[in-house]
């Protein structure tokens, strides 16, 4: 059964404390400064509130600073944060390279009490000197839910002022992941405050113990669906999620920036930690030393569903070539994409390239015409349509116009980056604030690959399997390769109770089971892993050999990617 909450044990020496009273009997009596650092999606003001009233309960005396009562004015803050260049474009910003200080005029300087403890908390606190530190967290994707339901203070620096997503992805994110990445060899304690009325603690040490575990084993992150207009309901129905909401368009499986481990044994005792934490401190085990050499910290490969079953057709767009990337918009690389058809048919579709005999400026005419006037267009017109036939692989470079039909279940195999669709057409829907979606087709034409057209595109990006190694009752093929990717696609075809080996040979690969009912991996370290249908798992570099079992009485699929 696919699971919703897949979760792994903490280090033997790892302490979890659940509940303010036992998350305040870690701190010590004093005197001595307390930092908790975070992003602004936690509520600080009753962080505040309930670790006073727990430490003055046990008989310590406390004083509370928050840093964002220091901040500069936020008119400072966006002169600071905004390059004049991104003014002008109402889609994109380049990512901010600003550290946290830039939050400041001047730091707070508090002097250690004389007794008891200092606790200072918010973004930034860690700025301030202290004997203790402390990250109080919670997922990305609360701040991405707060946003849309036009919450205040969801921003950076910006108490009290309406959301912005363009500074919430493009700014804020990146100065605050930077920012907790620097910390995390030295921090005493990592706070998940999903809960807030029970939060749950994990030592610092104990944290890195048990990343330094997770590293050389297989791990699944938690996944997560979120609603879009075009969004379908495949995920509802067989998964179990969110039964209650519009749709689930965008399903998480790993997205390295927003991915989060759980560690605990169970729901009541469990903290949520970053993926990207544990490319920080333990790269080469889990990247493999050319790989991190290559990309740094960055865990370069994503893993995402497209929910279009009893939904609408996605968005016709193409992503930044990599000069255009890396220099508009900061990335030191770009936005591959592959699909891999898990759900389709001869009755659904997926549109991929330009026609031979495709017109782009007419292509553009009728894209400008949409959007000022809000005449329809056929897509069809100038991109190519293949039928969406369950197993097939599309390769997505950088610049080629794609998109999915309605009706698909896509596995998106692609690059991280994922934050660049460059819309040109969106068959006039209109967003969740009923208002037209946004359509940066500017962006989009200036990266739009027009040499690829018509019989190469179905001989470049629609590719047959090509056995690439076999055993007894399965092999390994090679389902899409480009030279201009940096990540390659394979697929096991295992039949019933068959086994094959691998090893990851230095470089970690993903996996994800596209058909049957699983597989179990087996590590040469003895792990064991089970993988159910639907579910994606990340083995790590330091894994080395590993063996894949098809579990139940019929055949298995296993995709699986790694860089080249």
């Amino acid at each position: 059964m696919y699971r919703l909450d897949p979760r792994y044990a903490p280090a033997p020496q790892a302490d979890l404390s659940t509940g303010w009273q036992a998350i305040a009997a870690q701190l010590p009596d004093g005197p001595a400064v307390v930092a908790v650092e975070g992003p602004p999606s936690v509520d600080w003001s009753q962080f505040g509130d309930r670790l006073e009233r727990e430490l003055t309960a046990r008989g310590t005396p406390v004083m509370l600073l928050d840093v964002r009562e220091h901040y500069a004015p936020p008119a400072r803050i966006r002169h600071r944060t905004e390059r004049p260049e991104d003014a002008d474009d109402p889609y994109y910003r380049k990512l901010a390279e600003n550290p946290l200080n830039d939050l400041f005029d001047a730091l707070p300087r508090p002097a250690v009490p004389q007794e008891g403890l200092l606790v200072v908390h918010g973004p930034g606190s860690a700025l301030v000197e202290h004997d203790l530190l402390w990250y109080a967290d919670v997922p990305k994707r609360y701040a991405e839910a707060a946003a849309g339901a036009g919450e205040t203070g969801v921003n950076l620096g910006l108490p009290g002022e309406k959301p912005d997503f363009r500074r919430l992805f493009y700014i804020d994110w990146p100065m605050l992941d930077r920012h907790r990445d620097a910390l995390a060899h030295r921090l005493d304690g990592w706070l998940d405050m999903q809960r807030p009325e029970q939060p749950t603690l994990i030592d610092g040490a104990g944290l890195r113990a048990t990343y330094a575990v997770l590293a050389r084993q297989p791990v699944r992150t938690r996944p997560y669906f979120n609603s879009t207009p075009w969004g379908g309901h495949w995920a509802q129905r067989e998964l179990g999620f969110d039964p209650g909401a519009r749709n689930t368009a965008l399903g998480y499986e790993l997205i390295a920036p927003e991915a989060g481990i759980l560690i605990g044994p169970g729901t009541q005792t469990q903290v949520e930690v970053p993926f990207q934490l544990m490319c920080v401190l333990e790269p080469e085990n889990v990247l493999g030393a050319e790989v991190h050499a290559r990309f740094g910290t960055s865990f370069p490969i994503r893993f995402d569903y497209l929910d279009t079953v009893g939904g609408g057709s996605l968005s016709v767009h193409c992503h930044p070539k990599e000069p255009y990337m890396c220099e508009r918009f900061g990335w030191t690389y770009t936005q591959h994409e592959t699909y891999y058809l898990t759900l389709g048919g001869p009755d659904t579709k997926v549109l991929l390239g330009l026609r031979e005999d495709a017109d782009v400026d007419l292509f553009r005419k009728e894209v400008q015409e949409s959007v000022t006037d809000g005449v329809p267009m056929n897509p069809e017109d100038h991109v190519l349509v293949f039928p969406a036939e369950q197993g097939q692989l599309f390769m997505i470079p950088a610049g080629t116009p794609h998109a999915s039909g309605a009706g698909n279940l896509v596995l998106e195999i692609s690059a991280t980056p994922y934050l660049y669709s460059l819309r040109f057409y969106d068959w006039l829907r209109p967003g969740t604030d009923g208002n037209p979606r946004p359509l940066p087709y500017e962006h989009g034409f200036a990266n739009l690959e027009t040499e690829r057209r018509g019989e190469a595109v179905a001989r470049d990006l629609v590719q047959e399997p090509r056995t690439l190694r076999d055993g007894n009752g399965w092999r390994e093929e090679v389902i899409g390769a480009l030279d201009e990717v940096f990540y390659e696609v394979r697929r096991y075809v295992l039949d019933a109770g068959a086994e094959a080996d691998d090893d990851t040979q230095g470089r970690f690969h993903v996996l994800n089971v596209a058909e049957g009912e699983g597989v179990t991996v087996h590590t040469a370290a003895g792990d064991r892993h089970d993988l159910a249908y639907a579910e994606t798992l990340t083995v790590p570099a330091a894994v080395g050999r590993y063996t894949l079992r098809a579990t139940g009485d019929g055949p298995v699929r296993v995709v699986k990617a790694l860089v080249r």
